[in-house]
């Protein structure tokens, strides 16, 4: 690929990984984010402010694609809207979005609801798209089972049935698609094995040498994830590392 790889929250957990792969795939690499952090050195950084419209013109001018992972609990529609509207102007070309497995199902929690929108805001762009839905990342299951395993007693949500996925699965299969012909909604992915809150904490409270007590509590509202709303449908697409295989690198 001639021109660049726009990647937007370039330095943030999944997008570093993402520009780690382009670079090994021999893309030239662009990094997009609100503030100036180290990146690997080849790749070219741009400050924008997604949320304002600020600073993204000159980021997504010629390039080859876009891969939009910058993302927050506040404004990713409006941020999707102001890419957007940039990368329309520019005439960039293939625009990627990572979204969430299942978000129809829970649209009536706030960020689902903005990744929803913003889906909607990248297919009706009238841009190449392609959007990859994902479900949680095995590092988010991590920050939350660390936070949790400091009390004497773990509360967990009760019945909270998921896949989640390493990272760095979501990373390659991302640049995977990037590379390829805009496809529109991709095969959701998910990593290897279904499994539920209560499982995942007491994963990591076994290989961090812990013990406790995993107390599962009922969450108002969580009807639709505990009959699997975030569990992707037949035909997704699998990630290879297993949630014990990351703990024994990780925990």
């Amino acid at each position: 690929m001639a021109s660049p790889v726009l990647v937007t929250g370039g330095t943030g957990r999944l997008g570093k990984l993402v520009v780690a792969q382009l670079q090994d795939s021999g893309c030239d690499v662009r990094v997009l984010a609100r503030h100036r952090r180290p990146i690997p050195q080849g790749a070219e950084f741009f400050t924008a402010d997604l949320r304002t419209g600020h600073g993204i013109k000159p980021a997504v001018t010629a390039t080859a694609a876009i891969i939009h992972c910058a993302t927050s609990t506040r404004g990713d529609a409006e941020a999707t809207r102001n890419l957007v509207a940039a990368a329309s102007l520019a005439g960039s070309g293939h625009l990627v979005y990572v979204s969430i497995v299942g978000i129809d199902h829970i649209a009536s929690w706030g960020y689902p609801r903005t990744k929803l929108q913003a889906e909607q805001i990248v297919a009706s762009s009238g841009l190449p798209w392609t959007i990859l839905r994902v479900t949680q990342f095995y590092d988010y299951c991590l920050a939350n089972a660390r936070k949790l395993s400091r009390l004497p007693v773990v509360p967990v949500p009760a019945g909270f049935t998921v896949q989640p996925v390493d990272p760095r699965d979501v990373a390659a299969r991302l640049v995977e698609l990037t590379l390829g012909e805009p496809v529109g909604r991709a095969p959701d992915m998910a990593g290897p094995q279904v499994s539920n809150w209560t499982d995942l904490i007491r994963g990591y409270l076994t290989a961090s040498h812990r013990r406790r007590r995993v107390l599962p509590v009922l969450v108002p509202g969580t009807r639709a994830v505990r009959n699997g709303a975030l569990l992707p449908p037949p035909g997704h697409t699998v990630g290879s590392r297993t949630w014990d295989q990351f703990l024994a690198a990780h925990a």
